[in-house]
């Protein structure tokens, strides 16, 4: 089961209600995932030479103003940062690997969602309904966003498992659907370099397309790659900086639906998590092939 979806803006002046149709989108998909859920969303674009870095901590009276005082003597820089429930967003001028590095070794309990300049992570525990009131997200806006409802099948019910997964600055996935190979996968992308949180299958198809990134292909090429590389059936949805993309594997048995107008794209498990998209009555419906990547960046019209 598990259910996805992805909401791309072409029309700016829509951002602002980025959050709104994208709650509805996921609260839909309730069903097909009641046991946690989560989503990323792409917003404010911070500073070149700076991070947008997303944290989640279990204890929701966590200080985070002492690990903000904490990253300004390590980094020597201003460290200002937003609560959002378990979760605080804060933007640093230091090196990713430095941040991580720290994380790791100074706050381990600290579980990093996201780095990068636009993507911001949130996921927890509980059915969707209460994931999009807890940390507001009907009032967030942006350029796009991709979500997840998860029915866990083969890993336990933790915030860690939850989707999205990301593995990379501004990359992440969500996946409806199992690997077989994921094992192996595992232990050769991290010798190449590719760390993870989990033993979650998902995380590493994420894990794999930063690897294919991080050697040069291009997020086309890369899911290209994933065709022959992933053993098993998967519906994945993929966020990055400028836009998203899904991509179904050869056999195509797990569902998708898309939409579009001028005004956005959209895709989701079922059509019925599309329909209260405004002007879905006129869009173009398709259902997406089986192994062809689909991708939007970039905004079209104001």
């Amino acid at each position: 089961m598990c259910g996805i979806v992805g909401l791309f803006i072409k029309k700016k002046s829509l951002e602002p209600q980025l959050g709104e149709l994208f709650s509805g989108m996921l609260d839909c998909m309730s069903s097909r995932g009641p046991d946690s859920a989560g989503f990323a969303i792409y917003g404010s674009t911070v500073p070149a030479g700076q991070l947008k870095l997303t944290l989640q901590h279990a204890d929701e009276n966590f200080s985070w103003e002492e690990l903000a005082n904490n990253f300004k003597r390590q980094f020597k820089t201003k460290a200002p940062f937003t609560i959002n429930s378990t979760h605080a967003m804060f933007v640093l001028s230091a090196k990713d690997a430095a941040i991580r590095r720290f994380l790791r070794e100074e706050y381990p309990e600290v579980r990093i969602m996201s780095i990068g300049r636009r993507i911001e992570i949130m996921k927890e525990v509980g059915t969707p309904a209460s994931v999009l009131s807890r940390f507001n997200v009907r009032q967030m806006r942006g350029s796009h966003a991709v979500g997840h409802t998860r029915m866990a099948t083969e890993s336990a019910v933790t915030t860690a498992g939850s989707h999205p997964f990301s593995t990379g600055q501004d990359l992440c996935l969500v996946h409806n659907g199992s690997l077989s190979n994921h094992n192996r996968l595992r232990e050769n992308l991290r010798r190449e370099g590719i760390e993870f949180q989990t033993d979650n299958d998902s995380e590493v198809a994420a894990g794999y397309l930063a690897w294919r990134l991080k050697e040069g292909d291009s997020l086309s090429q890369a899911l290209q790659s994933a065709l022959k590389d992933l053993d098993g059936f998967y519906t994945f949805t993929i966020g990055t900086r400028e836009g998203f993309a899904v991509l179904r594997d050869p056999v195509a048995c797990k569902p998708a639906v898309m939409a579009e107008t001028g005004e956005y794209v959209a895709m989701a498990s079922e059509y019925r998590s599309l329909t209260s998209l405004p002007g879905i009555e006129k869009a173009k419906l398709w259902e997406p092939e089986p192994a062809t990547v689909y991708s939007w960046s970039g905004q079209i019209t104001e």
